[in-house]
């Protein structure tokens, strides 16, 4: 008879063991999955963008550097602590506190031994990792065909191999000096290292290995010491970035001999680990501390004190032009025109008149004011905005260049109000739609802008084209996601706009492009519910099977993530190239390591008035080129790179690493090379660098007396004045060119008591061309007027001075301010016009409460002494000149009315009146959005914004009661 005996029930041990294990192994598959869809979602972004290349490149680099830092942590400390474990001596009397350690150490010795090269090596792989572009770079740099004055070596040394051998070396000096540290902690708890009654003793296969890596550890400081020499040449040094006299006679020496001292100690430890005797290397090593402190610290002060300092400009001059020379290279500042000026001060009758092309095309729409008065003028639902600043373009209407500024009607969903739930601002609303663009040299007659591009559904000379497309899906105000697209045939559900035919409230439409991941299967549904931590992504009817996700739309993000290598400016423009509305974002190569360049805080050099102080990554530099032009279509949101500076090695190096992801310059098309402009920030950069390096000589540079500075915004004296781009002819050329401009003043000119008076006067051509893939001749030239130290020019700050206590100006701006009325000083524009400095001033006037439209009513004009405050720029120009200036403003058929005398002439801009159709329609689209907002505001309590509202809704509501009883 056989039996068995009943299983045994597991115990309350065995079973929380059970369920403990089971629950780390369920977090750890959630963990691993919630990983998988962030790491998949971004691979589905960039291949449906077509650079699916970029992220795996960064993919693939990360996890080699991360491989080649953990091993080349841990490999080498695993070793060392087995040699220093397994080469302990067998027989060796341990004090009775060892033996304690010893027994404590013990039963954790394998865990120790594996856990700490594992430990240090996790460190060292994610420190390696986040190197990887550094080492790259290296490996697909090349040569400059620019030498250093010093060592003669090629820049694309210090732009690529230096920044690469001190990461080598620091990582390499860092797991030796581990090793060693270790070697002799093993060493001294395992008895191979002795310490007691006075004496040190180390046994023989300790000595070795200690010896070997204090020696190997001294060979890398050697090495490390030698690249010193070469660092000098990026690092400060008087009054300039690069070695100077006691740099390169006594500091550069002095590395030279420390190396080789250094080299020559290692070598004792060497000879130290044979014959065993350690008084040698270490008496070597004390005398190298000595030495480092005589030549390293010692004699670069003597040098300095006794040699440098009394006779600082005679001895410096090499290396000061070294540094100018420079400077110039690394900031594309070399090829700078300088031209005397002689301002007049004196204005005459017909002065003008050879500037006659100039004054007419003078902007006097500031785009950081208007936007209020657009947003009023072209909102039409609560649901739109546009930029608190908006941007600057030309077109070329009817064979003429005209200057314009323009605004993209974007979608604001968090106005949505009631109806913003998850279907309405994720499958509904999911884009903008129109370029509104002014003329930047015109107004009405009510101060309102010209439109020459308007309205929902969009009129205007953009729309003539056929091929058109007003719809921004991609922009800089986008929803956070949208989900688009559907089978065909499938009633549409996006809100195109808000006008419809026969009646109806609305158009809707269906996107059609390819701008985003396809969602339409379960298993991209689950990992985007997943990303956005919205489960509706899941279960929706609204996803579709020809859904896709629209998501990373802002145009410097997607750029950003195209090209994850460039510095970005920060004003992306909205254009129409070719029918489509594109933005136009400008992206920089920067390094901080050119030799003899002097560095420039990014931020700094870039914040002004209109522009906070952007974040980067590297934000003191001292090399930057616009090598890239960018697009991103704001319909399907694609990505295109263009080599502008096809000549720049960083550039090279960076399409060696991604491969077929920039295309020539040849692509551009001839409309897209009539838009694209000479970036804001880097003409930002390099007129902070001009400020000091527009001298030529050591000796101007030495006395510095003769240093500028940028102005500060008349208007915010806090912050810089920032440049502005018009269609000017400069002295010299035969033509007018679109161009930014800028002013310089005494660097000293700070405070109320300082001279504001102007310097100079910088230029870049900012006008590529409209031919296809080719720049137009004098494009990125700059130029200087360099005023006569002779003719006191006022500054703007003096300029906005004599504005704001000129008695008569004084006088009318009171009368402006009238009631609940404000002034607002748009941007004082400096112009060299008739043989002098012409300054402009635009004023406005708008509603202290209430709504806010600001309206140009004037135009402050000065000319030397001369000071005119008139309604028109034309007026202005012909009071300041004699009563005829010889020229014009673009307000020249502009008849100025009262604001607050009830009349309402027909806006400029229009051709005709508007039908009585589109008049109703605009009444009900007014009084829909005041309805809203009058719902909104009393939700939130305001009951100010609720009478605005009220009175706005009871306009609307007479205007089409009048309509009606015309009928």
């Amino acid at each position: 008879m056989t039996t068995t005996s009943a299983p045994n029930p597991a115990t309350p041990r065995t079973s929380r063991r059970i369920i403990t294990i089971s629950l780390v192994i369920i977090a750890a598959i959630i963990a691993a999955f919630f990983v998988f869809a962030a790491l998949y979602t971004d691979f589905l972004w960039f291949d449906q963008l077509q650079f699916a290349n970029v992220l795996t490149t960064q993919w693939l680099a990360t996890a080699v550097m991360f491989v080649v830092g953990f091993l080349g942590m841990a490999v080498p400390l695993f070793i060392v602590i087995q040699l220093a474990y397994r080469l302990r001596p067998v027989y060796v009397r341990l004090s009775s506190q060892l033996d304690r350690y010893q027994e404590v150490i013990e039963p954790l010795r394998r865990l120790a031994m594996w856990g700490m090269p594992i430990f240090f090596g996790l460190f060292a792989g994610f420190a390696a990792a986040g190197n990887w572009e550094t080492v790259w770079l290296w490996f697909n740099g090349g040569a400059t065909g620019q030498i250093d004055p010093e060592f003669g070596m090629d820049t694309g040394f210090y732009l690529f191999a230096m920044p690469f051998y001190s990461i080598l070396l620091a990582f390499v000096s860092a797991v030796i000096l581990l090793c060693l540290i270790v070697t002799a902690l093993v060493s001294y708890l395992y008895g191979s290292v002795r310490i007691g009654q006075g004496e040190l003793r180390i046994s023989k296969a300790a000595r070795i290995q200690l010896a070997v890596l204090a020696g190997l550890y001294l060979l890398v400081q050697a090495a490390s010491l030698w690249l010193d020499r070469y660092r000098t040449l990026v690092t400060e040094e008087d009054r300039i970035t690069g070695a100077a006299y006691t740099g390169v006679n006594a500091t550069i020496p002095g590395m030279a001999i420390l190396a080789i001292l250094a080299a020559l100690v290692a070598i004792l430890f060497f000879v130290t680990a044979v014959i065993g005797r350690w008084r040698f290397p270490l008496v070597a090593t004390g005398l190298l501390i000595v030495a480092s402190l005589v030549v390293g610290i010692g004699y670069p002060w003597v040098v300095t004190t006794f040699q440098v300092r009394p006779n600082q400009n005679s001895f410096q001059a090499e290396y000061y032009q070294r540094n100018i020379d420079g400077t110039k290279q690394a900031y594309d500042i070399a090829n700078l025109e300088v031209t005397p000026f002689k301002a007049v001060t004196d204005a005459e009758a017909g002065q003008l008149r050879e500037d006659a092309e100039t004054t007419a095309s003078i902007r006097i729409l500031d785009p950081s004011i208007i936007s209020p008065t657009v947003q009023q003028l072209e909102q039409f639902r609560g649901y739109y905005q546009f930029k608190e600043t908006l941007d600057v373009d030309r077109y070329e209407i009817d064979g003429e260049t005209q200057d314009t500024v323009v605004a993209v009607r974007e979608l604001d969903v968090n106005r949505l109000g009631d109806s913003n739930n998850w279907n309405n601002r994720t499958a509904v609303y999911t884009h903008g739609y129109g370029l509104v663009v002014a003329a930047g040299n015109q107004r009405t007659s009510e101060g309102e802008p010209v439109f020459l591009e308007r309205g929902i559904p969009t009129s205007g000379f953009l729309t003539e084209s056929e091929q058109f497309e007003p719809r921004v899906y991609f922009g800089e105000d986008s929803p956070l996601y949208s989900i688009v697209g559907a089978p065909e045939g499938t009633d549409p559900v996006e809100i195109d706009y808000p006008r419809g035919e026969d009646g109806a409230n609305e158009t809707k439409t269906t996107f059609t492009g390819e701008g985003g991941p396809a969602i339409g299967n379960t298993f991209n549904k689950l990992l985007y519910a997943l990303k956005f931590q919205e489960a509706e992504i899941l279960f929706s009817d609204l996803v579709n099977a020809d859904s896709q996700i629209l998501y990373d739309r802002n145009p410097v993000d997607r750029v950003q993530k195209a090209a994850p290598y460039l510095e970005l400016d920060s004003d992306a423009y909205p254009s129409v190239v070719d029918g489509r509305v594109v933005w136009i974002v400008d992206g920089y190569t920067t390094s901080s390591t050119y030799p003899y360049s002097t560095s420039v805080s990014l931020s700094d050099a870039i914040a002004d008035s209109n522009t906070a102080a952007p974040n980067f990554a590297i934000d003191d530099i001292n090399y930057i080129r616009n090598s890239v032009k960018a697009t991103v279509d704001a319909y399907d949101g694609s990505v295109t790179l263009y080599a502008w500076d096809d000549e720049d090695p960083i550039l090279k190096a960076w399409q060696n690493v991604y491969p077929s992801t920039v295309e020539p310059i040849s692509e551009m098309s001839a409309d897209l090379m009539s838009h694209v402009r000479y970036p804001t920030d880097l003409f930002k950069v390099q007129r902070e660098v001009l400020g000091v390096y527009h001298v030529d000589t050591a000796g101007s540079f030495a006395q510095q007396d003769n240093r500028w500075q940028t102005p500060n915004d008349p208007r915010n004296d806090n912050q810089l004045q920032p440049p502005y781009y018009l269609s000017m002819q400069m002295p010299g050329q035969d033509s007018p060119r679109f161009s930014m401009f800028s002013t310089f003043i005494p660097s000293s000119a700070q405070g109320t008591t300082s001279r504001n008076v102007l310097m100079g006067y910088l230029a870049v051509d900012s006008d590529a061309g409209s031919t296809a893939g080719e720049k137009a001749e004098g494009y990125g030239q700059l130029n200087l007027l360099e005023i006569d130290a002779d003719t006191t020019v006022p500054g703007p700050g003096q300029v906005q001075n004599t504005f704001n206590s000129d008695p008569a100006v004084v006088q009318q701006l009171n009368l402006l301010q009238q009631g609940e009325s404000q002034v607002k000083y748009g941007n004082l524009l400096t112009l060299p016009v008739g043989g002098g400095l012409l300054y402009v001033q635009p004023v406005y006037v708008q509603s202290s409460e209430g709504t806010q439209l600001p309206l140009l009513q004037k135009v402050l004009v000065t000319f030397g002494d001369s000071v005119a405050f008139e309604d028109t720029l034309t007026a202005a120009l012909d009071v300041i000149f004699g009563g005829d200036s010889g020229a014009s403003g673009g307000d020249e058929e502009v008849e100025p009315v009262d604001p607050g005398d009830g009349t309402t002439p027909p806006d400029e801009g229009t051709t005709e009146p508007p039908s009585d159709e589109d008049a109703r329609a605009a009444a009900l689209a007014d009084a829909q959005q005041a309805l809203s907002d009058r719902e909104a505001a009393l939700k939130d309590g305001d009951l100010t914004a609720f009478a605005e509202a009220d009175k706005r809704l009871t306009t609307a509501i007479t205007e089409l009661l009048a309509l009606e009883t015309a009928e």
